[in-house]
């Protein structure tokens, strides 16, 4: 049942205070009237599923947050959401397996919107290889617990403080973006773990232009860059929230050591 707190006019307003635009700032970019939308927003006038879709586009509402406001309008979503072993989402998750294996020797890792891990490549494995909970590794495995977990892959990053820093200020404006309650919860909880080398994150270096990440594995320091990589324009809820990590070497060491890893592994499978 549609409430005054969840109908699609204080829906909108919601969203639009949560992106700090104000009435004026929003009926412009929709090219409608300020007067239409504080009826919208106050009830006194039904939005359209056009005028949804267009606000909703103006405030970057996400595709399932749109669903939420054509529901409380009286109108059926407009965006579909399937699970990720339906067929019709078959070519998608082929794209994202070739992404993974094309990536190697280097990592890549595919989550859902809550960092829930859907795939990766080989060469994550091996920097896994210091998680000293087994349960962290259970499905599902939230790559940001796994990551910043005592007894995860925290203890083996060398610049924990900055990289934690780094995540949960990703976090937070993920949150922000979102007004998720799953990831509200999870970053409440990452906060909530201790910082074990150090306890504020150090100021980026003068000529940085990324925040590494510097990871120890069998006595050499690995460092990386990351990158991160969504569908463009995707019409399917799940797809619009699935990303794709990919690390890359920040320096030839690195780089030296993921090839040699590679053909270790490959040398293995070859035994097998």
């Amino acid at each position: 049942m549609t409430t005054p707190e969840t109908s699609a006019g204080s829906l909108i307003r919601e969203w639009r205070t949560r992106r700090r635009m104000s009435q004026l700032d929003l009926a412009m970019e929709a090219e409608i009237s300020q007067r239409h939308l504080s009826f919208v927003e106050s009830g006194r006038a039904m939005p359209s599923r056009d005028m949804v879709l267009r606000l909703s586009e103006q405030l970057a509402v996400p595709l399932r947050q749109r669903n939420q406001i054509l529901l409380a309008a009286g109108f059926a979503p407009s965006f579909s959401e399937r699970k990720l072993s339906d067929p019709d989402l078959a070519p998608a998750m082929d794209a994202v397996k070739l992404v993974l294996k094309g990536h190697e020797p280097f990592p890549a890792l595919a989550v859902d919107r809550h960092w829930n891990l859907i795939s990766a490549n080989a060469a994550l494995a091996p920097l896994l290889a210091g998680v000293t909970d087994p349960a962290l590794l259970e499905a599902p495995v939230n790559v940001l617990r796994l990551s910043l977990h005592p007894k995860g892959v925290a203890p083996n990053i060398v610049n924990l403080a900055e990289w934690r820093a780094h995540l949960l200020e990703r976090l937070k404006q993920q949150v922000a973006a979102s007004a998720d309650p799953v990831l509200e919860k999870l970053e409440e909880e990452l906060r909530s773990y201790p910082v074990l080398s150090a306890t504020r994150a150090p100021k980026p270096e003068a000529n940085a232009f990324v925040h590494p990440l510097r990871l120890k594995l069998d006595g050499t320091v690995l460092s990386f860059i990351s990158t991160t990589t969504v569908f463009g324009t995707p019409l399917d809820v799940t797809l619009s929230e699935l990303a794709i990590e990919t690390f890359f070497p920040a320096d030839e060491e690195t780089r030296h050591a993921l090839a040699c890893l590679a053909l270790e592994r490959t040398k293995a499978v070859g035994k097998a």
